[in-house]
């Protein structure tokens, strides 16, 4: 799972006019969530986080928050609002999260390589391009990657065929077939 590091400051003021204050001199409000405590009003410097969220977005990411002195927090990205007009960052969300628990996440799979049929003339049929995987947050990939390169016509990989780290365990269903090569015009059984 993709990891990056972030630096807040803790917020006292809370309202519309404060955080348009804040927004003026070029911060963005935040809140984070979780813990088994109260939610902790955090503020960044836009620019900054705009550049780290550019990084990650649409990623499973895990977020090493350093808040002052206070000890780091390992949360994930609930949710980022925008202006709908202009873009620019109005609030983010953090959740709060466990590194030792086991948790689900959809993870992207890559195909690399030209599979043989292909060569032949058959068309590759690309039927997940996501899978859901279990485990703590940090022994999950950022994606799966399958090397289609020696699949010939009539070849197919099904989900449970995709290679993962041990610690981890595929929740998607086995037996669905996550990439076939055809012959041209053929319908694919799933």
């Amino acid at each position: 799972m993709f990891q990056v590091e972030m630096s807040a400051a803790v917020r006292s003021a809370t309202g519309k006019g404060p955080m348009r204050q804040l927004r003026i001199e070029g911060k963005t409000p935040a809140v984070v969530y979780g813990g088994g405590g109260e939610a902790l009003n955090l503020q960044f410097d836009t620019k900054t986080l705009y550049a780290k969220l550019l990084q990650f977005s649409r990623r499973n990411t895990v977020v090493m928050l350093k808040i002052g002195d206070e000890a780091e927090r390992s949360v994930f990205i609930g949710e980022i609002q925008t202006d709908p007009v202009t873009d620019k960052l109005i609030h983010v969300d953090f959740c709060e999260i466990d590194l030792d628990k086991n948790r689900a996440y959809s993870v992207p799979v890559v195909y690399n390589g030209t599979a043989k049929g292909v060569d032949l003339g058959g068309d590759m049929i690309i039927n997940q391009r996501k899978v859901v995987l279990e485990g703590k947050p940090l022994d999950i990939p950022d994606e799966c990657v399958v090397d289609v390169t020696s699949l010939g016509m009539g070849e197919s990989v099904k989900c449970g065929e995709i290679a993962i780290p041990e610690k981890v365990k595929m929740v998607t269903d086995k037996d669905i077939l996550a990439v076939s090569i055809v012959k041209p015009g053929q319908k694919v059984a799933a």
